[in-house]
């Protein structure tokens, strides 16, 4: 997948607030960095997608980094300007399942995208007044 252009999926969301729940490794940072080469490296895109997120929206990052990788991952983050209202540490390897409520509307109210590891979130959003 190197040197390959991926095209990036568009979510389109209404003008409610969002709650964006974000995994860290491989997603937002490269992949177990931190453990491999000592240090943290934001991924391409990553800036990007998260200044991208309407300014209200609530950011919960999670990942299975333990509790002695906390003070160092908060550090990055803030170096990095990495917005996020919370941050879920300890989190199991599997999947992540979310269950939401449709909205009496039909708006559906769960969203998942599964982006490649490491490939950085190649997702843009647009806000559509019409749902």
């Amino acid at each position: 997948m190197s040197g390959e252009k991926r095209e990036a999926k568009t979510l389109a969301l209404s003008p409610l607030g969002h709650t964006w729940i974000l995994d860290l490794d491989g997603t937002l940072v490269k992949h177990n960095g931190y453990k491999t080469d000592g240090h943290d490296t934001l991924l391409a895109g990553a800036r990007e997608f998260l200044e991208s997120i309407p300014p209200g929206d609530m950011v919960v990052v999670i990942t299975s980094r333990g509790e002695e990788d906390r003070e160092a991952t908060g550090r990055f983050l803030a170096e990095q300007g990495v917005r996020h209202d919370h941050i879920i540490y300890g989190a199991p390897l599997g999947e992540r399942i979310l269950l939401n409520d449709r909205k009496p509307s039909g708006l559906a109210t769960a969203v998942a995208v599964n982006v490649e590891r490491d490939g950085g979130p190649s997702v843009g959003v647009v806000v559509d007044g019409a749902l």
